[in-house]
């Protein structure tokens, strides 16, 4: 019976431990304690520290300082030791982790459309093979004795992927252009959009003339500030193992800040896919459970918006030329009072920026805007606003 006992909880310590998450605006959510403080977390491959959250929230006083990267620039941020982390009944291992706090709400809800208060990077995850099971929504972690390696993949649906030996903080994989080109890009659950790099790579590889100006430049947010961005349609790409006939890669027009990546592959991919990570054999496996690969691309009537605190409303700050909104009419510094009869105020982040007037392909949104105190209302029809 004794015997019995010690075999029950033998294989209950090397049964897979599973742990719940939410998906919202492009964005994985889970629910976390860290030193004992509960946080909701947007969990992203991409951050390759441990967790970083508001500073406004307290987890602990600031035990030291670190130097962060993003697409562009580095920027400093104070630090806190960590001396326990938990995701649902699962305690990850803190020993020597750290949590950074973002100056002020960096990580605003409205964004994501649910609670968030920082986000979950994959620093602790390295510890322990994990899985991503978008089709259930939940993280499955494994005990360390199991080997991804002894599956099969068909090279159709399933995958397995050797990581490539770059990269200390990120998940790095090939993804392959059609002249056989190859680039390296990490897989970001935390970059909301299907993919994005950088107009130099792609001159680089022969997917961009050199020198040649973009249509369509408008202004994304990155954590060290806004950058300018364009959308290119890629064809007959293989992105991680995966061939994808048709995708719309976000191209940032600025160098990047890395040498060891071209860029990431993120969220409007990557759902389409269970994915099981296992950083110490160095392997990535994906299962394609919906089938779908390709995404289509964002219709939109070409403005760039940006907060008016002092008038506590929305102004454009750029009208894209050759754009839906160009063609109507529309000014740099018009302010916009409503979308669809909805009124609009100052207090939104950049996701949210991006998405108010895109919507289907040929779909039809009404616009109002005060230029000089006139009132000036448009119904603009959406297209797609990409480069070939």
């Amino acid at each position: 019976m004794a015997l019995l006992s010690v075999l029950a909880c033998a294989a209950a310590l090397q049964a897979p431990t599973e742990v719940p998450f939410r998906v919202a605006e492009d964005a994985i959510i889970v629910d976390a304690q860290v030193n004992g403080r509960k946080v909701s977390l947007m969990f992203d491959t991409g951050f390759g520290g441990t967790v970083s959250v508001d500073s406004v929230v307290n987890i602990g006083r600031p035990t030291g300082s670190v130097n962060l990267k993003d697409f562009v620039g580095v920027f400093q941020a104070q630090t806190v030791r960590i001396d326990s982390l938990r995701l649902g009944s699962f305690a990850m291992p803190a020993q020597g982790l750290e949590a950074v706090l973002a100056p002020g709400e960096r990580y605003s809800s409205f964004s994501y459309n649910t609670h968030v208060d920082g986000i979950l990077g994959l620093e602790a995850f390295k510890r322990t093979p994990f899985e991503i099971n978008f089709q259930n929504r939940r993280f499955v972690f494994y005990p360390s004795s199991f080997d991804v390696t002894q599956r099969k993949p068909d090279g159709k649906r399933t995958f397995l992927l050797r990581m490539l030996p770059i990269g200390h903080s990120s998940i790095e994989l090939p993804v392959e252009m059609p002249n056989g080109q190859k680039l390296v890009m990490a897989l970001d659950t935390g970059n909301q959009f299907y993919a994005t790099t950088h107009r130099d790579v792609l001159e680089r590889v022969g997917q961009w003339p050199v020198g040649r100006k973009p249509k369509f430049l408008r202004t994304v947010g990155v954590a060290s500030g806004p950058v300018d961005s364009w959308v290119k349609r890629m064809t007959d790409v293989r992105i991680f193992g995966v061939p994808v006939p048709v995708s719309y890669w976000d191209v940032i027009d600025l160098p990047a800040s890395s040498a060891e990546s071209d860029g990431t592959v993120g969220f409007r991919f990557l759902k389409n896919f269970n994915i099981l990570v296992d950083y110490e054999r160095r392997r990535v496996w994906l299962e394609n459970f919906t089938g779908q690969v390709a995404d289509e691309p964002v219709a939109d009537v070409g403005i760039v918006l940006r907060p008016d605190p002092s008038a506590n409303r929305l102004r454009v700050a750029r009208v894209l030329a050759g754009s839906p909104a160009d063609r109507a009419g529309v000014k740099e510094n018009d302010q916009l009072l409503a979308i669809d009869g909805r009124s609009l105020f100052a207090n939104l982040g950049f996701r949210q920026l991006r998405s108010l007037t895109q919507g289907p392909a040929g779909s039809t949104v009404r616009l109002a805007f005060s230029r000089n105190g006139q009132l000036i209302q448009l119904s603009l029809q959406r297209e797609p606003l990409f480069n070939e």
